[in-house]
């Protein structure tokens, strides 16, 4: 066969590949329920492969130790713990760029538009850790009050985004605005009640290099290099102080500038220059001035999205489809034998996270939302009714990625955090399960609406 009738052949088949392969698999990471499905299969795959003939393997994996000294700072634990500290951080840091990019430009730029879904965080933080003190107080569980207090945005997103035109547009905003502050008063709460001691030498430390890092940006410094490094050591510094290392993510995050180096007017009058400039290196056949130019307007138009945007478009991906699921894997392993169900069934530490999570979360947001309508300081979505307020309570009640997270900081007995991961992946199910079926029977978003 000659080889001009193998191109027709080989084009079929790349074609062929890429129908049937490539396109389905970039369809599938645009969902925004993709992120929730790899997640929950993370979790599957945990619990498992901790309930198989093979489930030594599992735990003796998450707990091998890793040791490294760096001077600055020495590293001496679990693989697990240094899934929790160091992947997390990373986690930390794309939910600290989503807080600060809805502050600044999103919903929750005005108190008029933060109003809402930051009464409903607050409502359905404060009420399933009541739920859960009321069952746990002076008991040794009473530490785990901020297990059930978090909402996990890629669970409670993905059910959303399956329901379609059946949840109007605006409720899914504002789950999303509930769930961002939500987080942000989640990593309140690890800051301020899960840290046991503070080293004032190393706050000293991560103070000056944070100080270095966010006057550096005020000067314009944009090398990625300059700023990997000293987030590198900004994280050490934090790890020392006793605080939790992930908070040096959210940090990190909120120094990130959020406005582009160029403006649209700057832009069109620099693209414009080497517009001109192309034009007259092509016509003199310059092809190296021209890759020189070409490459000036690559950087040129990254100039026009600020680092904070492009850094969350960077390592979302990463994140949803590498680290939490990772992170999954290692913490929602648990051996569901016999007497761990039968004790968690009675353990007031399981009973008080699924009540508050499944109970208390819809209870909590419903109250708020009434309240801050009712006093006028804030109003419902267009298109959405208290029982849309309700439906977005239940999915908030999924509180899978950070309840656990809350949990290996709360408990040291294995056996409270493993009553503790019943309760998580019990309450996360129900939740989720209830929350999809009841808004599934509201009313649709109508057609013109969508």
């Amino acid at each position: 066969m000659s080889s001009n009738a193998r191109r027709p052949v080989a084009e079929a088949g790349r074609q062929f590949v890429r129908e049937r392969f490539i396109r389905p698999v970039a369809v599938f990471v645009d969902t925004e329920a993709s992120g929730g499905i790899v997640l929950l299969a993370a979790a599957f795959a945990a619990l498992i492969w901790a309930n198989s003939p093979w489930d030594e393997r599992y735990f003796d994996l998450w707990h091998a130790h890793l040791s490294l000294d760096l001077n600055l700072v020495r590293f001496d634990q679990s693989l697990g713990h240094a899934v929790n500290d160091g992947l997390m951080a990373v986690f930390f840091f794309v939910v600290g760029l989503e807080i600060k990019r809805e502050l600044v430009h999103g919903e929750l730029a005005t108190v008029r538009k933060a109003a809402l879904p930051a009464a409903a965080a607050f409502g359905g933080m404060l009420v399933p850790a009541l739920f859960y003190t009321a069952f746990n107080f002076g008991g040794e569980g009473a530490k785990g009050w901020g297990i059930p207090v978090a909402t996990d945005i890629a669970f409670a997103m993905g059910v959303l985004a399956l329901l379609g035109r059946r949840a109007p547009f605006s409720l899914k905003v504002f789950l999303l605005a509930l769930a961002i502050v939500d987080d942000l008063g989640a990593i309140v709460v690890i800051a301020l009640f899960y840290t046991e001691s503070i080293s004032f030498e190393a706050v000293a430390w991560a103070i000056a290099i944070g100080g270095l890092i966010f006057a550096l940006g005020k000067a314009g410094v944009r090398s990625v290099d300059v700023y990997v490094a000293l987030g590198i050591v900004f994280w050490a510094a934090v790890f020392k102080t006793g605080v939790h290392a992930t908070i040096a993510g959210v940090l990190l995050a909120m120094m990130t500038p959020s406005r582009p180096y160029l403006t649209p007017e700057a832009f069109d009058a620099s693209a414009e220059e080497l517009l001109t400039a192309y034009r007259q290196a092509r016509a003199h056949g310059d092809t190296e001035a021209q890759q020189q130019i070409l490459r000036q307007v690559e950087a040129l138009s990254r100039d026009t999205e600020s680092p904070l945007d492009r850094l969350e478009h960077t390592l979302h991906p990463w994140v949803s489809y590498l680290i939490v699921p990772v992170f999954a894997l290692a913490n929602a392993g648990v051996a569901l034998s016999g007497d761990l169900l039968g004790d968690a069934a009675a353990s007031s530490v399981s009973l008080g996270i699924l009540l508050g999570l499944v109970v208390g979360k819809p209870i909590g947001i419903l109250i708020a939302c009434f309240l801050a309508i009712r006093f006028g300081i804030a109003e419902l979505p267009s298109n959405t009714g208290y029982r849309h307020m309700a439906g977005a309570g239940l999915l908030a009640g999924i509180g899978f990625t950070v309840s656990l997270f809350i949990t290996g900081l709360a408990f040291d007995s294995p056996v409270l955090v493993d009553e503790a991961k019943v309760g998580i992946l019990a309450a996360s199910t129900v939740a989720g399960i209830i929350g999809f079926v009841y808004l599934w029977v509201l009313p649709g978003e109508p057609p013109e609406r969508a």
